[in-house]
């Protein structure tokens, strides 16, 4: 009996060791109250060294090591296009942090008003159980603003969802498994989606347990190391056809879809060469094949088109999007589907679902900001202002420095391949590896951050892509 009295009396302390924090908090009890946690969680504000300190010990970044974010501003605010940071520090956001910031971060007065308006008349339905008014004008006007009989509408809640659902409609609508995607692309960070990328990060769901059905193909623009032909016509033609001897060899009654960004994103700004895409849609129509466009990037008017798949003539018979649709400022994507599609889920089970898909305050958001963009007319201000400076900004880079092999714009989405100029190799591989010169590349990062830019950057491309809300006069071509 002592024996277990004894035992008993260490695991009690055992316990209340592991219930207590430092600061005396009681840690995991069953029924906390607020005497549970620390009082600082109501101020107002925390001290800048409190926020390095917390966030040392909790917060884990992604994709890459902790390590990494450790050294990232902690930003306290926006306006404009621009961020400051928790020591007053002022950044232009130079690629709308993830191509996604698209209205900057002034937000419109009305998409505030209808943020809020919704909040207060109905923050919360659950779209397996029931419809909102505001769910129902979404899609009525994103069915306006998109070609032919694109009529049907999902609202997930980010891209990557809406690229597992769309992989997940295609499937369930043809019976088949297999996606065809592009080796230079990324569709997102979930198991289907990642395991459809083609960039090095597919390798994180590879290592894993990679989802199946997944088959890569040669991107038809050329790269270091690869060219399909010296011409469009010869580009198109052979990848083409080296895309139909892949589907033939696969099999054409096990391809659900082929799914492709309209235009790479973080692999280039890359639109594909004359008649490529048209050809794709012919090959999917010969197979009984979904071709499935990814815009979760370049839609929204990002490529100085509201779609990136009207820069070719085609219409997807599913269309992916996110980021723009919101201008970031609330978890928002869209899965839009033709006719066909839609009338075959009327009377078959979708078969996708989430908690959060068409959550009413987020519609409201989104319906806000396409409405937004249409009123200012920022399609054509991608197109007709911001793209000319861009380009005689890329153009006088790519001419003054060695380093810089050459650069191209469409819209506001821009990029320039960074090169090793004793070679002419990309100075590094897309996942840091083989880099011929890390100290340069360390270099330029800090050179960035010193000059007020804001950003990801991802050698051997370096990516721009401002707020479609820029203006010519503000001084955001800085590095020139």
């Amino acid at each position: 009996m002592m024996k277990l009295a004894k035992e008993s009396s260490n695991f009690g302390r055992r316990w209340c060791r592991g219930m207590v924090t430092a600061s005396g908090s009681a840690k995991g009890q069953h029924a906390p109250n607020k005497l549970s946690v620390s009082a600082d969680h109501w101020s107002e504000s925390w001290e800048v060294d409190d926020l390095y300190a917390k966030s040392q010990e909790h917060v884990m970044a992604t994709w890459g090591p902790g390590s990494y974010i450790r050294g990232a501003p902690i930003l306290s605010h926006g306006e404009g296009c621009h961020l400051w940071d928790v020591h007053g520090n002022k950044y232009l956001d130079w690629t709308c942090q993830a191509i996604c910031t698209n209205l900057g971060y002034s937000v419109p007065p009305a998409v505030l008003e209808a943020a809020y308006k919704q909040m207060k008349k109905l923050p919360m339905a659950y779209g397996g159980l029931g419809n909102t008014e505001i769910r129902v004008r979404l899609a009525s006007l994103l069915s306006e603003l998109l070609p032919g009989d694109i009529n049907g509408f999902l609202f997930p809640s980010g891209g990557s969802e809406a690229n597992e659902a769309a992989i997940r409609l295609a499937r369930r609508y043809t019976g088949r498994s297999k996606i065809i995607n592009h080796y230079r692309s990324y569709h997102g960070g979930s198991s289907a989606a990642l395991t459809a990328t083609g960039d090095f990060r597919r390798g994180f769901a590879e290592a894993a347990a990679p989802a199946p059905g997944f088959v890569k193909t040669m991107n038809p623009n050329d790269s270091y190391l690869f060219s399909f032909g010296s011409t469009d016509e010869e580009r198109t033609a052979k990848s083409l056809g080296y895309l139909e001897e892949q589907i033939k060899c696969e099999g054409p009654n096990t391809i659900a879809a082929i799914m492709l960004e309209s235009l790479v994103g973080s692999g280039g700004v890359l639109k594909a060469p004359k008649g490529y895409m048209e050809g794709v849609r012919a090959l999917c129509d010969k197979y009984g094949i979904v071709l499935i466009c990814d815009e979760v990037m370049v839609g929204f008017g990002r490529t100085g088109k509201f779609w990136g798949f009207q820069h070719y003539d085609i219409i997807p018979d599913i269309v992916t999007s996110a980021k723009g649709l919101t201008g970031a400022y609330m978890p928002l994507s869209m899965v839009a589907v033709r006719s066909h599609i839609k009338d075959y889920f009327e009377v078959n089970p979708v078969g996708w679902g989430a908690t959060f898909q068409a959550h009413p305050v987020a519609c409201a958001v989104g319906y806000e900001c396409v409405k937004f963009m249409l009123e200012k007319d920022l399609v054509r201000h991608a197109k007709e202002v911001i793209e000319p400076i861009m380009q005689k900004h890329i153009d006088r880079f790519a001419e003054k420095y060695d380093s810089v092999a050459r650069g191209r714009v469409v819209g506001a989405f821009g990029c320039l391949d960074l090169v090793d100029p004793r070679t002419g190799a990309p100075v590094q591989n897309f996942d840091g590896s083989d880099c011929s010169k890390p100290e340069a590349i360390t270099i330029f990062r800090a050179a960035l951050k010193e000059n007020g830019l804001y950003g990801f950057v991802r050698p051997p491309m370096f990516h721009c892509a401002p707020a479609l809300v820029i203006q010519p006069e503000e001084p955001w071509i800085c590095l020139t």
